[in-house]
């Protein structure tokens, strides 16, 4: 195995690798760009510019000149898996049949080549290049697999899941590469949110079996074994377009259509657009789920969601309300302060604008009016307030003299 040098900052990655991968913790300066291609490096980036890092925390794999995303579950086990699998060569071999039982009993979906050099053996090799951050490639002879494979020709490129094997057809599945991305899941999955999004990056519509695993009913046993069996023996019709499952319950599956879907039923989500599909009516024998599926596959069914303006302005709103709902369902009072102190600060501010008291704005008002006048009209204007001075002068003046002293009044 290749040695795997794991530079992170905080260390946390190197921890989990050291029981698994020759691990060095190292801070990264310029001669990096340099020296990094003569090793193999698991690197918690910081380096943004350099390998066009958008997000933080990134985790990439750095192999000669190439770089490798981690997009797996933060957990030792994924980390070390991931690892493991890149830093390796892409394709590895599979010298007898048993190795290869061995193989079958590790994995759950394993591709393999069979045959000698070959245009397609260059097709396999660079999609094994491309795609070893999701799973394993092997190689191996027509002599080391069991007696119960029969291959029309070779060279040939195989997958084995799902208690069975299926080749790639050139003709039929177009790129290899796409062949294998869609079919590296099994065909029926537990499905939660982050295999999900995993399965988004297949291109393939989700139907989705919606039950209650903690609290199991006739009726979510028989909807889950419908869906097995649509997967199973509905194969040629649907694997290229459909991955099937179920997922429990449908607190994920309610936010991701911001709507509620009852439990259990089916739906049909479109990760690339986000719009999913709900059948008309409940799903009760093959045959309705079979047309369900045909449905959507023709586009006569009729599609719920998606991501244009409207439905991502509900998104901003359904987001923010839900993130205020969870945090004051998980802590009251902090709730209260995060959300009430500033609504409250916000309120006092209105409160004191609107009962304000402010000047009449009489002066400004005369002198803007004043403005708009001529020099014949301001002499006018002041003849008049002359006037009306010299009639309220004697009133003020009786004022004045009413309010004399009576000993000014003797001397008078």
């Amino acid at each position: 195995m290749a040695e795997v040098k794991a530079s992170l900052a905080c260390g946390v990655i190197a921890a989990f690798l050291s029981s698994a991968v020759l691990a060095f913790v190292e801070d990264l300066d310029d001669t990096f760009k340099d020296t990094r291609v003569n090793d193999v490096w698991l690197v918690d980036v910081r380096m943004a510019s350099e390998f066009g890092v958008r997000g933080y925390p990134t985790i990439k794999l750095l192999k000669g000149d190439l770089a490798y995303n981690y997009k797996g579950p933060r957990t030792k086990d994924d980390i070390v898996e991931f690892a493991n699998r890149v830093a390796g060569p892409a394709v590895r071999p599979l010298p007898s049949k048993q190795m290869f039982e061995h193989m079958m009993k590790r994995h759950d979906v394993l591709f393999v080549y069979v045959g000698g050099d070959s245009p397609l053996k260059e097709k396999y090799n660079d999609a094994a290049s491309e795609l070893i951050v999701y799973t394993y490639f092997f190689s191996a002879s027509e002599e080391a697999l069991p007696e119960s494979v029969s291959l029309p020709e070779l060279p040939a490129v195989v997958v084995f899941k799902d208690g069975g094997y299926f080749t790639y057809d050139e003709y039929e599945d177009s790129s290899l590469s796409l062949w294998v991305n869609k079919e590296r899941f099994q065909g029926y999955l537990q499905i939660d949110g982050f295999t999900l999004y995993e399965l988004g990056e297949t291109g393939k519509l989700v139907a989705i079996a919606i039950i209650d695993e903690k609290d199991p009913t006739e009726e979510s046993g028989r909807l889950k074994t419908l869906m097995q069996r649509v997967a199973k023996e509905y194969r040629e019709h649907f694997n290229r377009d459909f991955q099937f499952g179920h997922m429990d319950g449908n607190d994920y599956i309610n936010s991701l259509i911001m709507g509620e879907v009852t439990v259990p039923s089916v739906i049909i989500l479109n990760t690339s657009n986000e719009q999913y599909f709900l059948p008309s009516e409940p799903i009760e024998s093959m045959e309705q789920l079979v047309q369900f599926i045909s449905s959507v596959l023709n586009g006569s069914a009729q599609a719920y969601g998606g991501d244009g303006i409207i439905q991502r302005i509900k998104r901003v709103a359904f987001d923010a309300r839900s993130t205020i709902q969870s945090v004051f369902r998980s802590s009251p009072l902090l709730g209260c302060f995060l959300f009430g102190l500033p609504l409250g600060v916000i309120s006092l501010m209105c409160y004191g604008i609107c009962t304000a008291e402010s000047d009449d704005g009489s002066d400004d008002i005369d002198a803007l009016k004043r403005e708009g006048l001529t020099d014949e009209e301001e002499e006018e204007e002041e003849e008049e307030r002359q006037r009306a001075a010299a009639l309220e002068g004697p009133e003020e003046e009786d004022e004045d003299v009413g309010e004399k002293d009576p000993e000014e009044k003797k001397t008078d």
